[in-house]
């Protein structure tokens, strides 16, 4: 593919880290003008005394370094070897896809049995798309 289309899905997790950022903010906020935790048991970030509230939102945006780094790295190596083709869009937009859903489970019901398979799944498409960059180099 030409321009800059693997790049679009890279964006779009980086709108997805801000606004996880922003829901930490308003919910950490809320929790300190109610009462429900000082501020300064934030200087730590332990977790120790932060409420549930907050407290996903936190380990949610912490989990957004963790994997995704792989699909960040492989959006980098596949425009650098021109491997960017649609396959490689299409998986790196079901990566963002997966990603925004296992977010709003992760910050909303926080339930496992729906958290799990979204992972899985977004741990299967950067499965895929270091795959895709192998066999590209391999026959290139």
């Amino acid at each position: 593919m030409t321009g800059y289309q693997i790049f679009w899905p890279m964006v779009a997790h980086a709108v997805l880290v801000v606004g996880l950022y922003v829901l930490l903010i308003l919910r950490r906020t809320a929790l300190v003008r109610a009462g429900r935790i000082d501020k300064e048991d934030f200087r730590e970030n332990r977790g120790e005394r932060e409420p549930a509230e907050s407290l996903v939102v936190n380990n949610c945006i912490a989990n957004q370094f963790e994997l995704p780094v792989l699909f960040h790295a492989a959006c980098i190596v596949l425009y650098l070897t021109e491997a960017d083709s649609l396959v490689a869009v299409v998986l790196a937009w079901l990566f963002i896809a997966a990603r925004y859903a296992h977010a709003y489970v992760y910050v909303t019901s926080n339930r496992l049995s729906l958290r799990m398979p979204l992972f899985a799944a977004s741990f299967a498409v950067v499965a895929c798309l270091w795959i895709w960059i192998a066999v590209w180099m391999a026959f290139s």
